[in-house]
């Protein structure tokens, strides 16, 4: 065993998940839920039914909505809210941690990835760079100990295989990769696209426009990634093309599920508060665009979530990518 303790931050679905893909491979984790009562709730009854009802916690995981700061910090905290966690826990952090981010996002008005706002809110408490920990994963499935490949990007390599050899177990495999910037935005702007991929679903357009969507979405992720200095093989990778493929076709995708809502004409507003996990990419398909401007990158198939997110009907705001300009691929 490669540690002796890793803090968990966030019990939603993939916190509560990787809690319990990662139990034997520590002697203690420490789970932090936001909320005391679903913390006392977990704690007591050893399921969370809120988020991932139907696979018992493993003794050795410890749930508290107080943070107990490890060595090892796991951040699996909403985008939305990670600045104000992360800054709580390193004012309460006496001695340096290394950190890992398994957020998907991009923050609005300052376009740092997940892993940079730990880098601020850390400062000088942080051992060395982050890491980030994507791909292809849906919770249920690697709590349930089904086989994935995982992907752990840092800038520090020496920490990224560190990583690989504590986190493997005989159903993960991770892949170490140096591109964290790659990988994150890979990982942030592919909800974006399934949302487009859900509502094709959900119009029952059928499998050509859906391969079309997850072609050009990947070049839509792969402009973007490159304009802001990642690598064209990461987004060819698990972190770009092996995520996109699963959150848009996946039955178990949120994203996914939010464009088929979309598309029967329901208020998004009524489909957030229809549930209580997060969909990333309704937050990050504006942040993307203006990301995109700011570097001269066209994403169309995001300027059609945004119309759809707004209010316009699904099948008209796909329509109008078929009617853009005819192009070079």
């Amino acid at each position: 065993m490669a540690q002796v303790e890793l803090t968990i931050l966030g019990g939603g679905s993939w916190g509560t998940a990787l809690a319990i893909a990662l139990a034997p491979r520590f002697e203690r984790i420490h789970l932090w839920v936001h909320s005391p009562d679903l913390a006392a709730a977990i704690e007591r009854t050893r399921v969370n039914e809120v988020y991932l009802p139907g696979f018992p916690l493993p003794p050795n995981v410890c749930v508290s909505s107080i943070p107990t700061v490890a060595p090892w910090v796991l951040s699996v905290v909403p985008s939305r809210h990670l600045r104000n966690v992360l800054a709580e826990v390193a004012a309460q952090t006496t001695t340096p941690v290394s950190l890992i981010s398994a957020t998907k996002g991009i923050e609005a008005g300052t376009f740092l990835r997940m892993s940079e706002i730990a880098r601020q809110c850390f400062g000088p408490k942080l051992v060395g760079p982050p890491a980030a920990l994507t791909g292809p994963t849906f919770a249920r499935e690697i709590a349930a100990g089904s086989p994935a490949a995982i992907v752990i990007a840092s800038e520090d390599e020496a920490f990224a295989r560190q990583l690989q050899a504590s986190f493997a177990t005989g159903h993960l495999r991770f892949y170490t990769n140096t591109d964290i910037v790659g990988a994150e935005l890979a990982g942030a702007l592919k909800n974006i696209i399934a949302i487009a991929a859900g509502a094709a679903e959900g119009l029952s357009l059928g499998a050509n426009t859906m391969a079309a969507i997850i072609t050009r979405g990947l070049a839509e992720i792969s402009r973007l990634v490159l304009a802001c200095g990642g690598r064209a093989e990461t987004v060819s990778g698990l972190a770009g093309l092996g995520d996109l493929v699963l959150t848009c076709t996946g039955q178990l995708s949120r994203n996914r599920r939010v464009g088929i809502e979309l598309s029967t004409g329901r208020a998004l507003s009524d489909i957030v508060a229809s549930t209580p996990m997060v969909a990333e990419g309704i937050a990050t398909a504006a942040v993307a665009l203006q990301l995109a401007a700011i570097k001269g990158v066209e994403l169309p198939i995001a300027q059609a979530v945004q119309a759809m997110l707004d209010g316009q009907p699904a099948a008209l705001a796909l329509g109008q990518l078929v009617t853009r300009a005819a192009r070079a691929e």
